[in-house]
Parts: C-alpha cells; structure tokens; sequence
C-alpha cells in the first residue's frame, strides 16, 4: 500500500471512532467501574429519604423524583417478618428472625447515615433490567467513587440478592469474606440456643441468661452508637452490679435493681439520657466503640464473664 493511501485510512479509522464517542449516548468509562462496558449510564441525583438499608428515594437536579431498589443486594427487613433461610447459615428460628431484624436496623442506620442528604451517582448497570418490582430504578449508587452497593455487602449488612447483574463475581467473592470473618448480619450465623456470643460462655446463674446480641458502632452519636443485651433464660435477670466493657477499658456498670424479664432486651448507649426498660445511658460522653472491630465483655456482679461478643 503506497504511503497516501495508507495515511487516508489512518484518519478514516480515527474519525469514525471520534464520530463514535460524540454521537453515542454512553456515559464515558470511569476507573471505578468493574468493566467500562457494564455500566449503561449514570445521573447525579440527591437521596431525600432511605425506607430501609436498600431502597432509597432520589430527586433529579430538574426536581423530578424516583425510588431506587438498590441492585444486587438484600439488607434483612424492618417493616415486616424476615426468613432466615434466605441468608446462609442463619438458624431458621425466632432468635434468628430476631438477630436478622437487629442487623437489618443497622443496615438502615448505615444507609441513612451515609447517603440522606448526599449529591451521589446513581448508575444503571447494562446486564441488568432499568426497573424491578413496583416500578423502581436498579442501580448502583456511588459515593465519592466507591460503589456503595458493593460497601453494604463488605460491612456485612446485606446478602448478594441473585439476579442477573454484571458486578455479581465480585459480590459474591465480597460476601464470601464477610461471611467467613462473621461481619454484620453473618454475626446471626453463630446463634445456638441462645448464646449469641462469640467465645464467651454465655451463661449464668439461675434461670436467666444474658447475651450480647449486637453492637452497633457504625453510629452518628454517642446516643446512636448502642449495645444490645438480652436476656435468654428461662427467667427474670437481676442485672444490678453487672458491667459491660470494651477493649479498651471503658466500663459501664448495670443500676442498682435493673432487671430483664425472660426474651427482653435492653440497649446500652453511650450517650446520654433517662434510663428505662429498653434503653440505659452509659454517658460516656463520646463513642467508645471501634468501628473497624473490638470486642463487648459482659460481667457479672462477681466480676465472672458472663458473655462477649467480637466483630
């Protein structure tokens, strides 16, 4: 091929691909994404209100307003019954159904937290459907680049949702993880009759039994950062002189004749307010709890370890 002929394909091949990127309606390839070609399009929207950890309502910068069931995830529920049997592992019984309903009430939190109020971009995956049930958006949404769906499923505070989608290997490989490293709602995995600790001896004296059920660091205040306990024997717990203690050594004691029926609970938070039945203060006056992983000691008056629980 002489040398002209071969520069005038050169510049053939070059303008139809510029002619390409111009005339296409595809959002460019951006680093973040798992393969530029899995992503069919991307808006800026502003989330206004989240209904539970995976459906979030969302405006357009023209005001217009969606709701956006997020893609490829399942946070347990909060407005009705969960099915342990849809997350590996868990135990298909009450206390499971229980501690997925603590861990979906997490999985909200966090949602809310992080993404109400917040300028995101939400984006359509091209291996998936544009609306799912009830006539909502699926979609990944991003956060300063990071894929916040992917970011639930790594916390542990949703399962990978099986559908058709093209991020799916790496969720389920991020799911593997948090399953084996017991995060979040896999936490519910290591329930056996009651004990809900991981390495503690979960016993007590007489008919009543306590139990560290969760601990939610991930919080926005002292106040919202919060411990459960419960009892799961067989009676009432006299809890006066218990302690519950952190890693570090920050300690609360149980008020003098606090006491817990059979199957109630209590939160712990380390903010500040009027004790009663479901909620007790430690006025720490700061979150105590590490968000990246510590354990929560439970004492008894004698000072024998009554529970723990690690995450």
């Amino acid at each position: 091929m002489r040398r002209k002929q071969f520069l005038s394909v050169i510049m053939a091949v070059a303008l139809v691909g510029s002619m390409a990127a111009v005339g296409g309606a595809a959002v460019a390839p951006t680093t973040e994404d798992v393969s530029a070609s899995s992503i069919s399009g991307s808006v800026t929207v502003t989330v206004t209100s989240a209904a539970d950890g995976d459906t979030v309502d969302v405006e357009y910068e023209n005001g217009t307003t969606e709701t956006v069931r997020l893609l490829g995830v399942d946070t347990p529920e909060v407005n009705v019954e969960n099915s342990p049997s849809e997350f590996e592992g868990v135990p298909d019984t009450q206390e499971g159904s229980d501690c997925l309903r603590s861990a979906g009430e997490n999985a909200s939190q966090f949602t809310k937290n992080t993404l109400v109020g917040e300028t995101v971009t939400l984006k359509f995956d091209s291996e998936s459907d544009r609306r799912g049930g009830y006539g909502r958006l699926l979609g990944y949404i991003y956060v300063n680049g990071e894929n916040f769906n992917l970011d639930l499923i790594e916390k542990g505070h949703a399962r990978v949702y099986d559908s058709t989608f093209s991020q799916s290997e790496t969720f389920y490989s991020a799911e593997t993880t948090a399953q084996n490293n017991l995060v979040g709602l896999w936490e519910c995995t290591t329930l056996d009759g009651g004990d809900g600790g991981d390495g503690g001896d979960g016993g007590d004296s007489g008919s009543g039994a306590a139990s560290i059920e969760w601990v939610y660091a991930e919080a926005s205040s002292p106040n919202d950062e919060r411990v459960q306990i419960k009892n799961t024997g067989s009676g009432e717990l006299d809890m006066t002189g218990y302690t519950l203690v952190d890693e570090s050594g920050n300690s609360y004691t149980f008020p003098s004749g606090f006491t817990l029926a059979s199957g109630a609970s209590v939160w712990v938070h380390s903010g500040s307010g009027a004790n009663d039945y479901d909620d007790l203060y430690a006025d720490f006056g700061h979150e105590v709890w590490n968000d990246y992983g510590d354990t929560a000691y439970l004492y008894d008056e004698n000072g024998d370890e009554v529970d723990r629980r690690s995450y």
